[in-house]
Formats: structure tokens, C-alpha cells, sequence
């Protein structure tokens, strides 16, 4: 039976990111997208100039009608958010929908290079902070991470070596997995190894052990690289596919779309060129792991 995911995030008409590039990754993965928008926008809050229609008093609607249908769902898989109330919602929708065969998956969307997003007031980091303690799996970036656990996100990444970073990075995440989540994947970690390579990686961490995928820096700051990247994971996740595989193939299906994002110079806002590399994700779903 087809495993099915409930996506609660944003619709961007453009962008390439949030519940487009959610409903894709998981359809070519083999796994039923059923979507709880949180906003629908004209284009993702990037852009210049957009019009954005808040959903925040519709979504207690989906919560009801679907538990009036008795829907079960393998997976809640929740991105951004953008306010206390929405998280009350998805909260609420947790406690209906959420059995002991249904994972959670939370991408805390808060900031990036340091700086937190000017929405995220301290009331509504602390309810962000009490829904990744909930989940099974957070996948934040290292400013994310930071929010989090309350890290200093300089001191975080002043470490001079690769290994100094990542046993950091490693102990700050492994801190949160205390809170309740049984892995944290820390996503676009750059750094320079060894060999003097610049690359960018993903460090799986959970209580006992932790491991990193790394692929050389491609360069470029793209819209909806995490939202890809998460949505991978939960698809994954729903198919039975173990972490280590799935963050691998993850990591080569958007290094792809990152090469062919730079080679066409495509506007940043616009997000990355997926579409084509999609076949390396069905690719996966006919694979046993």
C-alpha cells in the first residue's frame, strides 16, 4: 500500500521550494503527498514583491475533516512556519494524527549564515524548539541548530580544523537528541578538508554514533535546497530506506541540480534546476537498501 506523508508548509508559486518541491521528491519516491498549506504565496518571501494569503485559520479545518475521514499516515513532515498559532495547529494535528507507527519529521526553518529570520521572535523559537523536541528526525541547518540549542553560532564554526568543526557540531546536536529526537542531520555544513577541497556536508548524529556525507562545494545560495533535501529524508523514511542511503542519495541529486544551477546562472530566488535529476530519486525507489 502506498505509504502517505501529510506536508504542512507553504505554497510558493515561485521558488521552487516549500510544498512544490515537497509533493514532488515524495510522488517520485513513491509516496502519497497530502498537503496542509500554511500559506499560499505568489512567490517565495525571497523575491522582492509577493502577495501571500495566510491559511493559519483553514488549518484546523483540514485537522477535522481528515479525522472525520479516519486518515492514517505514515509520516507528518512539517516545514516552515510562521507564527505560535500555526504551531498550536500542527500541535493539535500531532495529537490526532500521530500513532506509534506514524514518524515525525521536522525541518525547523529559522535562519541561515548566522542570521535568524526576522519573524522568529523568542515566543515563537520556544514553541519552534518544543515541536523539533517532539519529532523523530530535525534536519536544521548549523544556524538552525544553533537556535535550537542555544550555541553561540561564531564560537560554533571558529574551530581551524575539519575534525575540530565536526566533533563541535557533532556534540552541540548530539545535546538535542537528549530532548527527544532520535537523529538530528545537520545539512550545508562548509568546510575545507584535508586535502584542501572546499565541501559542503550533512552529519547524521544520534545518541550513539555519528557520521558525515560530504560533496565538493559547488558554490551558490539557492531557494528550496533544504526543503529538497528534508523532503528526500521523509520519503526515504516512508519506504523503510536506512538514513545513511538516503542522505547519500539525497546529497548526489542535489549536487547535480547544484552544477546545473551555477553552469546556467539561474537567479538565486528561482531555486535550483531538480526537475531533470528527479529520475535519480526513482532511481532509489526501485532499489532495496
Amino acid at each position: 500500500m502506498t505509504k502517505k506523508i501529510a506536508v504542512i508548509n507553504d505554497l510558493s508559486g515561485f521558488g521552487r521550494c516549500s510544498l512544490t518541491a515537497a509533493i514532488s521528491v515524495l510522488s517520485v519516491m513513491g509516496v502519497q503527498a497530502c498537503p496542509l498549506p500554511t500559506a499560499v504565496l505568489t512567490a517565495q518571501t525571497g523575491y522582492p514583491s509577493y502577495y501571500c494569503d495566510d491559511y493559519t485559520d483553514k488549518m484546523e479545518f483540514f485537522r477535522l475533516e481528515w479525522e472525520k475521514m479516519e486518515q492514517h499516515f505514515d509520516g507528518i513532515y512539517t516545514g516552515f512556519v510562521a507564527s505560535e498559532e500555526q504551531i498550536n495547529h500542527i500541535f493539535r494535528f500531532i495529537d490526532t494524527f500521530k500513532g506509534s507507527d506514524t514518524f515525525l519529521l521536522v525541518d525547523p526553518v529559522m535562519g541561515d549564515c548566522g542570521q535568524t529570520y526576522p519573524i522568529y521572535t523568542p515566543a515563537l523559537l520556544s514553541q519552534m524548539q518544543a515541536l523539533a523536541a517532539q519529532a523523530d528526525i530535525i534536519t536544521p541547518n548549523l544556524t538552525e541548530l544553533c537556535l535550537l540549542t542555544g550555541t553561540d553560532y561564531p564560537s560554533l564554526i571558529s574551530h581551524s580544523t575539519p575534525d575540530g568543526l565536526m566533533h563541535a557540531i557533532q556534540e552541540t546536536a548530539r545535546q538535542f537528541c537528549h530532548k527527544g529526537p532520535k537523529s538530528v542531520i545537520v545539512t550545508g555544513i562548509q568546510f575545507q578538508d584535508t586535502d584542501g577541497i572546499t565541501k559542503m556536508g550533512n552529519l547524521l548524529v544520534n545518541a550513539n554514533e555519528a557520521s558525515l556525507f560530504s560533496f565538493p562545494y559547488i558554490g551558490g545560495s539557492y531557494s528550496g535546497t533544504g526543503d529538497l533535501f528534508a523532503s528526500c529524508i521523509t520519503a526515504g523514511i516512508a519506504q523503510g530506506y536506512s538514513l545513511s542511503s538516503v542522505i547519500q542519495t539525497a546529497g548526489e541529486f542535489l549536487e547535480c541540480s547544484l552544477i546545473d544551477s551555477v553552469k546556467e546562472q539561474i537567479p538565486r530566488n528561482d531555486g535550483v534546476n531538480y526537475e531533470q535529476y528527479l529520475p535519480l530519486l526513482l532511481k532509489m525507489s526501485h532499489s532495496n537498501y
